[in-house]
């Protein structure tokens, strides 16, 4: 380390100057006075620390978590070991490994300084070199079942990503200079930032400010055209002097706003849809309180995607529409094709889109190992006094699941740096929770992600009525992301191996969220379809054909193969002019409640 702090010490000088003395002094003693000032904050609301710690933090929500002395402590243990490993390791090196190291992207180590310094090329390769083995070794143990390997390997690669040198003042370049440069205010403004996160329990990842739902995102004009307890439903304003007879509905995933599918005009699904000549509905749900505190699978299938089903049938005095169906949105409307088939009313949906959804949970990916019985014990404890999860839970878990990009990339950028992360409205709804009911949510894990009994003819009643996915035969557009780390296309594939209908598959370029939020005009990524039968997401995969650009106007054209009518875009087609009256302009207060 001493070699280190002379290869970045730009003074050149052996020892600080007693004016230097002083400065650090003075930087020390400012960090030990907002620590204490946040700590004596907390005293006096009654709350000695933030009662619940989310697992972005790594506090795992045990009785510790009402000390903050020994999460303090925890923390500066926590990094003080990763400290003393790198420490160790680069004790006894003195060269960059040596060999036929393989030059890969990584944005971690992008600086020049990585591999212009001998010392941190050292560290960089080094670190590289160990993680690979560690990984490896998963797939090396013996007599351990499937589950515990994947099991294994995500926690290999959790530890992984953490231990990165780049994670650690001392072993960033980049974090050295500026601190040397910024003489330390980076790590004050850093310590700042921290504090906050852990005040408000959530990783701040966008600019503060820089976006307001209905002002810059969500702003396509409609009205809010009626309202249970359970959602919202908004009718978007025609721009089309016709429009497509049978409207289409869209079902978001109620774990997230709605807006993802509405963000800036540029990015809009809702826009697109709507300057195409869609007659679009979209369902905003509401951030579950105490008021719906009990609510489970019938109620969102019957109370909630039915009933929004037969409310535009009614209104616009069309025999069926078209429903979208995005991630668990769209396993309950499998669920729900599946109960209206059961009844003899599957008409009343004339096609059915899944957007990233899965029905099939046999490989549902990393998500399935975060329902285990101590994840389970923990969501008891979490929600046992009002009934609902804190949606900063959800959301912690699923930067899990990405922890390098959005987690450690931002513990760098905003404590290490002290920087302000950039405006960027994904990550503004990224970080824009929504509540889920505590029963649902459990039962969701336990009966679809460990039961799978969606998938099992019979095993899921809907209000006491049996239903059986094999037997829908409405025509499906099911739609995947390649690179999809929360529904994995092999997962996501499974529909075509239950639903009876016409169904066509396409798989999209990037993941979960920019593989549907992907615009024509942006011209990125690509798509790929297959016109001819196969058994497995491989076979699909082997003689597809590759698309440049978005997805979406294939969806189109797929729609328009359904149902091409169109009628005139007046009357009950404008918002609140048809029995529907407007309540309020869209985006809907549901929305914003926090």
């Amino acid at each position: 380390m001493a070699r280190m702090a002379e290869e970045t010490n730009t003074a050149g000088a052996a020892m600080p100057t007693l004016e230097e003395w002083q400065h650090w002094t003075l930087v020390m003693g400012r960090a030990q006075q907002m620590l204490m000032e946040f700590w004596a904050d907390s005293l006096k609301k009654d709350q000695p620390f933030p009662s619940w710690s989310p697992p972005a933090f790594g506090f795992g929500g045990d009785s510790a978590s009402s000390d903050p002395m020994a999460l303090m402590t925890a923390g500066a243990q926590a990094w003080a070991k990763g400290l003393e490993t790198w420490g160790k390791m680069l004790g006894g090196v003195t060269a960059a490994p040596t060999g036929d190291e393989k030059e890969r992207k990584d944005r971690r180590f992008a600086a020049p300084e990585w591999r212009e310094n001998p010392i941190f090329d050292t560290i960089r390769q080094t670190y590289l070199r160990v993680s690979d083995q560690l990984l490896g070794t998963v797939d090396e143990i013996e007599n351990i079942d499937p589950e515990m390997r994947e099991k294994l390997r995500f926690a290999t690669r959790s530890f992984v990503d953490a231990m990165s040198p780049s994670n650690f003042a001392l072993t960033n370049p980049q974090v050295l200079k500026k601190t040397l440069e910024s003489r330390g205010e980076n790590l004050l403004k850093g310590l700042a930032n921290m504090l906050k996160d852990i005040a408000s329990g959530q990783l701040t990842q966008t600019k503060a400010g820089a976006f307001e739902v209905g002002r810059n995102l969500a702003t396509t004009p409609g009205k809010v055209v009626k309202q249970t307890p359970l959602y919202q439903l908004i009718q978007y304003t025609p721009t089309t002097d016709d429009v497509l007879k049978t409207p289409v509905v869209i079902f978001p995933p109620w774990i997230n706003r709605f807006y993802i599918l509405d963000l800036t005009p540029e990015k809009s699904f809702v826009k697109w849809c709507v300057d195409q000549g869609i007659s679009l509905f979209m369902v905003s749900w509401k951030s579950a309180d105490e008021s719906i505190a009990d609510t489970g699978l019938d109620d969102y299938v019957l109370n909630g995607q039915v009933d929004a089903i037969e409310t535009i049938r009614d209104a616009l005095g069309v025999e069926s529409v078209h429903a979208i169906g995005y991630c668990v949105a769209g396993t309950t409307l499998a669920a729900t094709l599946a109960y209206l088939h059961a009844r003899g009313e599957a008409d009343k949906v004339k096609s059915a889109t899944f957007f990233t959804a899965q029905v099939d949970f046999s490989e549902a990916g990393d998500l399935k190992l975060f329902t285990g019985p101590e994840t389970m014990g923990l969501l008891d404890e979490l929600t046992k006094e009002k009934g609902y999860l804190d949606g900063r839970y959800m959301a912690a878990t699923f930067n899990l699941l990405r922890g390098r990009d959005l987690i450690w990339s931002y513990v760098v950028n905003n404590y290490l740096m002290g920087d302000e992360p950039a405006p960027f409205d994904l990550l503004h709804w990224n970080s824009d929770t929504t509540n889920l009911p505590a029963g649902w949510h459990r039962d969701y894990l336990d009966t679809l992600y460990k039961g799978n009994k969606l998938a099992a003819k019979g095993e899921l009643k809907v209000r006491g009525t049996p239903i059986d996915i094999d037997a829908v035969m409405t025509p499906t557009y099911v739609q995947a992301g390649r690179e999809d780390h929360i529904a994995p296309p092999q997962s996501v594939w499974k529909i075509m191996n239950h639903f009876a209908g016409s169904k066509r598959f396409v798989l999209a370029g990037s993941g979960h969220i920019a593989g549907v939020v992907n615009p024509p005009a942006a011209q990125k990524y690509q798509y790929w379809t297959n016109a001819k039968p196969a058994a497995t997401l491989g076979a699909f995969v082997e003689e597809a054909e590759e698309h440049k650009g978005s997805w979406w106007p294939d969806w189109l054209d797929w729609l328009k193969s359904v149902d091409q009518a169109t009628v005139k875009a007046d009357g009950a087609r404008i918002p609140g002019k048809g029995k529907l009256k407007a309540i309020e302009d869209a985006p809907g207060s549901y929305v914003k409640a926090r």
